[in-house]
């Protein structure tokens, strides 16, 4: 049987072995559990010296202090230095990482279809020179109705049609046309703007109405503007979005603040004989537009003996349910990762 002085000595190699090994704070830990723990082999040796006569006491007890207090040190130090290796790989590793690495799986994000159509309907527009405008979503009735030669009896101006807040003379913008008031007040002519963005209105939701939705106005003021110029943004416009030829058709129609007002419709961008979406006519009805209305102009403080301008407003779920198949306008918002995923 080995004397105590050969388990001192093993005891101490194998301890510095084994801590030489460890290369993470946890294989640290398990190397003091394993010789300083309550049944480590350290510990087991100390546990030896109360067997012993007084001479061997004093021989083999200040050995197995500095034994244990030399590994105690040891293992600090140990776990403090495999802390800094391992802050100053992650330092590297945040520093120094290559953005071409193969990562074997991932979930890959995808842009909301309305980003796509909004994005193709912004650069369309500012193509033909027009900006971008945009304004603030709750609006006071001033510039949605009384800008808008909306006369106070109405109907829209009801609440089972429009979002009154229980603020002050405040309601949801019922159309994004507040935003062509906001711009003619603050710029002269000429003035060609693009307003994508939401308005609300009090209507039942189904497959084809919803209460918020998304509406791009278009305005454009200057002088000799004429119904050919609607026509023709409009032909240009509907190409750009469905990349073929489109012919446009208009209907008259009455809103407030045009005159004269109009339907537009354009031809069936998806056959030529009738199909389903256009229900067997050929014509798909796009929008509300038509001139400025004088009343209007004049609200804004522009002559309307000098200027002339024309409005439309168009729906872009109709357009994106149009251009991508969709046959519930419902869909875009309900959060449904396999619809989003195809876009």
């Amino acid at each position: 049987m080995p004397s105590l002085s050969e388990c001192i000595i093993t005891t101490q190699t194998e301890f510095n072995s084994a801590l030489r090994a460890a290369t993470t704070e946890q294989a640290a830990e398990a190397v003091r559990i394993e010789y300083l723990g309550r049944q480590g082999k350290i510990t087991s040796l100390m546990a030896l010296l109360k067997d012993l006569n007084l001479e061997e006491k004093k021989l083999y007890g200040p050995q197995l202090n500095q034994l244990r207090q030399d590994a105690e040190l040891a293992i600090r130090a140990a776990k403090e230095l495999l802390l800094l290796r391992q802050f100053a790989l992650l330092q590297q590793q945040e520093t120094n990482f290559d953005v071409t690495a193969y990562v074997p799986t991932y979930t890959k994000g995808s842009l909301h279809p309305f980003t796509h159509i909004i994005e193709k309907i912004e650069n369309l527009f500012m193509s033909m020179g027009y900006q971008i405008a945009e304004g603030p979503e709750i609006e006071t009735p001033a510039y949605n109705f009384d800008a808008l030669n909306i006369p106070a009896h109405h109907p829209a101006r009801e609440e089972h049609d429009t979002f009154w807040l229980t603020l002050p003379e405040r309601l949801l913008r019922t159309h994004t046309s507040t935003v062509q008031i906001r711009t003619m007040e603050k710029q002269q002519p000429p003035i060609a703007i693009c307003v994508p963005g939401r308005a609300f209105r009090h209507e039942a939701t189904d497959a084809t109405h919803d209460f918020m939705f998304m509406q791009c106005e278009g305005l454009f003021i200057d002088k000799h503007v004429s119904i050919s110029n609607l026509l023709a943004t409009l032909k240009v416009f509907m190409q750009g979005l469905f990349d073929i030829e489109i012919e446009v058709r208009v209907r008259p129609s009455y809103f407030p603040f045009v005159e004269p007002g109009l339907e537009v419709d354009i031809s069936c961008p998806f056959c030529t004989t009738g199909c389903s979406i256009c229900k067997k006519t050929g014509w798909i009805e796009l929008g509300g537009a038509g001139l400025v209305h004088p009343q209007v102009l004049r609200y804004c403080g522009l002559d309307p003996d000098v200027y002339t301008g024309f409005a439309f407003g168009l729906g872009i779920e109709r357009l994106a349910m149009l251009k991508d198949g969709i046959t519930d306008i419902r869909l875009f918002r309900n959060g449904k990762i396999d619809f989003l995923r195809q876009f």
